[in-house]
């Protein structure tokens, strides 16, 4: 008897992370571990379906969770499992973030068959990324870099490194650990390198707010620590009305019993690049993110912001 519904993307990557908060749930409570207690149910989303587009194109990173949404709106699943850096900060009506797992490094990797760190890449050398964040980045600390934009899968984005489609390429090292290819990372970027993504690195379980069971068995899971930094985080996307259109950045770490967060903003072409700092309790994580993100709007601007959207 299935007593509980997962909703999720249907790649590798969505497959194993929906893989894993099953099994988390299934030690979690006896009765979810009974066969055929839990079903995973593959829902292809709008971001799947326009894979040889950029996401600022066709609508935002949000276009890999609206049909997921839709489908836990309308009681076709119970839970939906996200990469939380690909949902937007503001949910819709009636739903919530119930609930985290232990996250797994929110660093970007670099991966090469030609240098061995972003530093020694070669003037004029191809790097791929379809990232605003990671784009906008890489045009403020290697200008001299020719950027291509590339999307699709892990493997197929391995594959363009391996003909020579690129000189090298930045990847969320969570994905590549999660898939089982972190020996094919050529060297993991400091967040003084690349700054991460807000939440990149961390899973998150939505549910609708009134389904209480749905709610315990999911909290029942939840990673605090992990929770308390994506937090911080997305209060500094909230804050900053951010979008795929806009090259935000943020990681929140644990520090001393505290909470150590950093922001920064790029305008998309790198040219300019403000960033925040806070420190505080750990209790005060969103109330510290929506502050550091409060800091960049007034810094930055309209403009700024009219600038990234255009």
């Amino acid at each position: 008897m299935v007593l509980l519904r997962i909703g999720t993307r249907g790649s590798a990557l969505a497959l194993a992370q929906a893989a894993e908060v099953k099994a988390r749930m299934a030690a979690a409570d006896p009765a979810l571990a009974a066969p055929g207690a839990i079903e995973i149910v593959v829902i292809k989303t709008s971001g799947d379906t326009a894979a040889d587009r950029s996401l600022a194109e066709i609508g935002g990173k949000g276009l890999f969770a609206k049909e997921i949404e839709e489908a836990l709106t309308d009681r076709r699943i119970d839970l939906a499992v996200h990469s939380l850096k690909d949902l937007p900060s503001l949910l819709p009506q009636g739903l919530t973030l119930a609930a985290h797992l232990p996250r797994e490094d929110p660093r970007d990797a670099f991966f090469s068959l030609r240098a061995p760190s972003l530093t020694a890449l070669a003037a004029g050398a191809t790097i791929g990324t379809s990232s605003p964040r990671r784009h906008a980045q890489l045009r403020h600390v290697r200008a001299d870099l020719a950027l291509v934009a590339l999307r699709g899968n892990v493997d197929t984005r391995l594959k363009k490194l391996e003909t020579g489609a690129v000189d090298a390429m930045l990847l969320a090292v969570a994905g590549v650990k999660r898939l089982g290819l972190a020996q094919r990372i050529t060297a993991i970027l400091s967040p003084e390198e690349i700054l991460p993504a807000a939440a990149q690195g961390a899973i998150g379980i939505e549910c609708r707010t009134d389904d209480t069971r749905a709610r315990d068995w999911a909290e029942a899971i939840d990673h605090a620590p992990s929770a308390l930094c994506v937090t911080a985080e997305r209060a500094v996307l909230t804050a900053l009305g951010g979008s795929c259109r806009t090259p935000i950045a943020a990681l929140a770490e644990l520090e001393g019993g505290g909470l150590r967060l950093r922001a920064m903003i790029l305008r998309p072409d790198g040219s300019e690049c403000l960033s925040a700092e806070r420190r505080g309790a750990t209790a005060d994580a969103a109330a510290l993110g929506r502050d550091a993100g409060d800091e960049l709007r007034r810094r930055a601007g309209p403009r700024f912001f009219a600038e990234a959207g255009a």
